[in-house]
């Protein structure tokens, strides 16, 4: 039997680990963390995602229902720039990330092993097989260690590596009732957002442009956003708990996805900014392409080469929008904000018109 060695329990990690049980793989996961989980919030899993989870037999994830209350992107005063509706866009399932990681893991079987507590500091590979830590020996390895990948840094130690994008993201869960279908209001240098989950609660997340390193807190957000148009003071004062992060991304180029039988996956290979909510959906269609590529291409060198060419300049192509809208979004002079909502607005107006 084959044997796969996956660094990273995250949802990316975890994903590949049951796709490659799939394969018929024996698969070990280490998690440098004490014990397996996710910390964080929510996410949006796109239908693409939510297809390749089908696929490996993941229940829970049903496809959203279409939003029945008027959703989109305002200004902070709550006037409308843009509705959801005009547009016609598909709509991700909203989920919390520790609930999802669960329904990932409910599907691991006995040819998965789990090995918590144990940081990766070392890999080396031949012909035949890769080595972790002097002790741990597979076929292959699959790199889910996040933006900071030990993997990568040894692999491509001349890489830059992570990019500050300018701004910082608060993040939180309001277990409240709102009448209202959430999207996007865009302020200067400034943005909230909130969406509706599947268990009901409501995920908000901020962001403010800031130097990188700087504290962030409840009542920090709830002074930059308290004054903006409801239900964000409410939303902002049903949360208990705000995580405050600092949003990187990696530099462009991205690294070859595969050195040899070592892969790179999700925020190991392609860390992107949050402005596609595509994170997590893309390290889950990774983890889909490689098991499609490993079951239809006997020769693994091969099926791992074609998992690169398929996997590379898609998420490229992700990394890239995702800066840009980033950009777009933190717009702090009010001249070319004004330009950008009234061109928001404009093609909002023809896109309802095309689909009338």
């Amino acid at each position: 039997m084959s044997t796969a060695i996956v660094v990273g329990a995250g949802i990316g990690g975890v994903t590949a680990a049951v796709a490659l049980q799939r394969c018929g793989w024996q698969v070990s996961v280490l998690e440098r963390a004490p014990e397996l989980g996710e910390v964080g919030a929510g996410i949006s899993v796109w239908p693409s995602a939510v297809a390749v989870l089908e696929e490996l037999g993941v229940k829970g994830v049903e496809k959203a229902a279409v939003v029945s209350k008027p959703a989109g992107m305002r200004k902070p005063s709550g006037r409308w720039v843009l509705a959801a509706a005009d547009f016609g866009v598909e709509i991700p399932v909203m989920i919390h990330r520790a609930q999802l990681h669960e329904l990932i893991t409910a599907q691991f079987g006995p040819a998965i092993t789990v090995r918590t507590g144990y940081p990766v500091t070392k890999i080396s590979q031949d012909e035949a097989g890769v080595t972790i830590n002097d002790d741990l020996r597979a076929d292959l390895v699959v790199a889910a260690d996040g933006i900071r990948s030990v993997i990568r840094g040894a692999l491509h130690p001349e890489y830059a590596g992570p990019r500050y994008s300018g701004y910082t993201a608060y993040r939180g869960i309001a277990d409240l009732e709102v009448d209202d279908g959430g999207g996007e209001t865009w302020g200067r240098g400034r943005r909230f957002g909130f969406a509706r989950l599947i268990d009901g609660r409501i995920y908000w997340y901020a962001t403010a442009n800031q130097p990188a390193g700087q504290s962030g807190d409840h009542a920090e957000v709830s002074e930059a956003f308290g004054d903006w148009h409801d239900p964000i003071p409410k939303l902002l004062a049903g949360t208990e708990n705000v995580l405050h992060s600092d949003i990187y991304d990696l530099e462009l180029p991205l690294v070859p996805f595969v050195q040899g039988r070592v892969v790179l996956l999700g925020d190991a290979a392609h860390a992107m900014t949050p402005d596609l909510g595509r994170g997590a959906c893309s390290a889950i269609e990774d983890a889909g392409a490689l098991a499609r590529h490993l079951r239809e291409t006997p020769d693994l060198i091969t099926a791992l080469s074609k998992y690169d060419a398929e996997r590379r300049p898609a998420t490229t192509k992700l990394v890239k929008r995702s800066r840009g809208i980033g950009r777009v979004g933190q717009l702090e002079n009010p001249m070319v904000r004004a330009l950008r909502d009234g061109l928001f607005t404009i093609g909002g107006k023809l896109a309802g018109l095309r689909r009338r």
